[in-house]
């Protein structure tokens, strides 16, 4: 029987979905079939649609996953499997990722094709991740991981498509991509009870913008240990097949795109935040900082105990003067700008051409000439076939303190590139 949002919302943020683990079956046991409400023309159409915006949807996946690190549960299990703690280990099992995630629209879902034995792959991995990490004491892959794990791929996407420049698709559509990631979400393992896509859109919308609100706020204003590290090796690895990715300013549009108090970028966000902040001071002097956890929701579950954070309603009259976004190098800035330009450019017909191409483009690249990756890890170890286990690393990840001190400046090819792209 499917349940309703609010009862949705309940089963997930109890122990059991904690507890449960992602199968209970051993790697080479497992069984994978299509489930009984699967819709071969609304999966087939989502497919259509993922390659008509594919440029954006990646991005947002991107993004969704540099959240992602700030589940501690997740980021225990992820540094424990010791498979992305460095950035060519990180490149590996993040390009790893996207190419299975590409093969899911590529291919049809049916017994034997790529797609099928790619979804098994990512199951089996998901089983041996969590029982090394249970044997190390690092918890499990878990039901809510999953879930957890699944926003996100499509969280940012659906909840706020004007960023992407995707406001403009059909409700259909929407419809179609949702089922999509439903039946994703059951080939990989996660119970339907579980599963953030609901019977329709317009749940799923009010189930990810509840987890947006209980979650990734509050995870992303106090992220664990180590997030800083394992995101950061992630997106250095990536920017080998992706040279638009900038470190900061991807860390900053996740927070800003999860409404993390004091990440702002249009005026409209900074105005609504001084209202919020006057809403705090009731009256009192406008020198008065309040504290951001007054401005955001309780995890439904344990949070590092970070020194409080307050926000200076000042500190907001103007764009410039934003304390985070003052603290960005000008390359970081710059991306951010360009992101916001690819947006909107994006809504335009020719523009949505031009985006999709170069993904397709730079998708062939990774998979058959990565020669920005070259230069960094050499010609074999670049390529990565997403069927052969990634490799173990035996890099300690650095403290998110070491992040907050000055860091040397980007190498000259770096720059030039933020400058071209």
């Amino acid at each position: 029987m499917d349940l309703n949002v609010e009862d949705y919302i309940e089963s997930l943020f109890a122990d059991e979905a904690f507890r449960l683990p992602s199968d209970s079956k051993k790697p080479e046991d497992i069984e994978m079939k299509i489930p009984e409400w699967y819709d071969e023309k609304e999966y087939n159409k989502a497919r259509r649609f993922y390659w008509d915006n594919c440029f954006q949807l990646t991005s947002s996946m991107l993004l969704g996953l540099v959240a992602v690190f700030a589940i501690p549960s997740i980021l225990r299990v992820l540094i424990s499997s010791r498979r992305s703690n460095s950035t060519y280990t990180a490149y590996r099992r993040y390009l790893s990722t996207l190419l299975h995630t590409v093969s899911w629209f590529e291919h049809d879902l049916t017994p034997g094709s790529k797609s099928w034995k790619s979804l098994l792959a990512v199951r089996a991995r998901h089983i041996k991740a969590g029982l090394s990490a249970n044997l190390k004491g690092q918890g499990i892959v878990s039901q809510r991981d999953l879930a957890l794990t699944q926003f996100g791929f499509v969280g940012f996407s659906i909840l706020k498509p004007e960023k992407f420049g995707l406001q403009k698709n059909e409700n259909s559509d929407w419809e179609a991509y949702n089922h999509f990631w439903r039946v994703i979400g059951h080939a990989i393992g996660l119970e339907d009870r579980y599963n953030i896509c609901r019977r329709n859109i317009q749940e799923t919308r009010e189930v990810c913008q509840i987890l947006l609100r209980r979650v990734w706020t509050p995870c992303l204003e106090n992220v664990p240990e180590y997030y800083e590290h394992m995101a950061r090796v992630m997106l250095d690895g990536l920017w080998c097949i992706n040279p638009t990715i900038h470190l900061d300013s991807m860390i900053y549009l996740t927070k800003y795109l999860s409404d993390v108090p004091g990440y702002v970028y249009t005026e409209a966000d900074r105005l609504n935040l001084q209202d919020r902040i006057r809403e705090q001071l009731k009256g009192k002097s406008e020198d008065i900082g309040v504290d951001t956890a007054s401005l955001i929701s309780k995890a439904p579950f344990d949070l590092p105990q970070n020194p409080p954070r307050l926000l200076y309603l000042h500190d907001y009259d103007l764009l410039e003067t934003v304390p985070p976004y003052k603290k960005l190098p000008w390359a970081a800035k710059y991306k951010l700008g360009l992101k916001a330009a690819i947006a909107a450019l994006y809504t335009s017909y020719l523009g949505r051409i031009y985006f999709n191409m170069h993904f397709r483009f730079s998708l062939f690249l990774m998979k058959y000439f990565p020669y920005m990756a070259f230069f960094r890890f050499g010609v074999i170890k670049s390529y990565v076939r997403i069927f052969v286990e990634d490799p173990i690393d035996n890099e300690e990840p650095k403290p998110n303190s070491y992040y907050q001190q000055p860091q040397p400046p980007l190498p000259l090819y770096k720059e030039l590139l933020s400058l071209l792209w």
